[in-house]
């Protein structure tokens, strides 16, 4: 099942100021069947009873299916990325987090910072709390706690990533985390593949099979550490590759049977 949320083009043509998190808060849960988005109510997660209205998804701006109190990714999870930043695989995961401010729908603009002269695209398989959870037990089934699985950029201003020596602050900027437009309730499989185009050029591709701590090793590892709320946003790690970007760059994440994120690449604003 492919769900996602929405805000009909007449709607977002009338409120063009919104910032993302408004854009979220006036935005539709659905369901995509057959070209056309079925409005659920509530959230993504839960009963998912129809309400009826529906749109063709060409009528719609899909917006960020999530709004997470936390956004919790993974570092080097592909021995060859974690080849190319020169260190070697990790013998247990490394999490880090990006604020909820860094948030921005499919679509949107990824406006490079002004204090940074190298930002990275990071193509990325996330996934999405549909269930609290604290300190699962061994024998617990984690797949009823992910809502579903969706495409995530990881953005990074490297420079400054490398110059501080830790993640926040290269991982954090405003729109440094476009995600969606759309979350697929299907676990994947290990040939699910992971790949990250820019203006049209693969310059990323992996496989969830080559991923050094799987999915449910991370689940289990970040659950274990802190309690996953609805919507909180988990990503896996990005294959070998990763690039710059510079303004006018057209960068684009397909994850095998989710779907494409894009995203387009500006300058810093005045």
């Amino acid at each position: 099942m492919k769900l996602c949320r929405i805000q009909p083009l007449d709607f977002a043509a009338k409120h063009p100021s919104q910032t993302p998190a408004e854009v979220y808060a006036s935005s539709h849960a659905g369901i995509i069947e057959g070209g056309v988005v079925r409005e659920i109510s509530g959230e993504i997660w839960g009963e998912r009873k129809p309400t009826g209205q529906q749109w063709p998804v060409t009528a719609v701006r899909f917006v960020p299916p999530s709004w997470p109190s936390k956004i919790i990714c993974m570092a080097k999870n592909y021995m060859d990325h974690a080849a190319e930043m020169n260190s070697e695989t990790p013998k247990q995961p490394i999490i880090f987090s990006k604020p909820p401010s860094s948030i921005i729908a499919p679509e949107d603009q990824i406006v490079l910072p002004r204090i940074s002269k190298r930002v990275d695209f990071e193509g990325e398989l996330a996934f999405i709390i549909g269930r609290r959870c604290s300190h699962p037990r061994p024998t617990d089934d984690i797949r009823p706690y992910i809502a579903g699985y969706t495409c995530l950029n990881d953005v990074t201003a490297r420079d400054l990533q490398r110059l501080d020596g830790q993640y926040t602050r290269g991982k954090g900027f405003d729109t440094f985390c476009p995600f969606g437009p759309v979350v697929e309730t299907e676990h994947p499989s290990g040939d699910t593949t992971i790949e990250t185009f820019v203006n049209g050029a693969r310059k990323q591709s992996g496989r969830v099979s080559d991923m050094v701590f799987s999915i449910e090793v991370v689940f289990r590892w970040i659950a274990e550490a802190m309690t996953l709320e609805p919507g909180d946003l988990i990503t896996t790690g990005t294959p070998a590759g990763v690039g710059p970007l510079v303004a006018g760059d057209v960068v684009e994440v397909r994850v095998g049977g989710i779907g494409s994120l894009r995203n387009t690449v500006v300058a810093p604003k005045d």
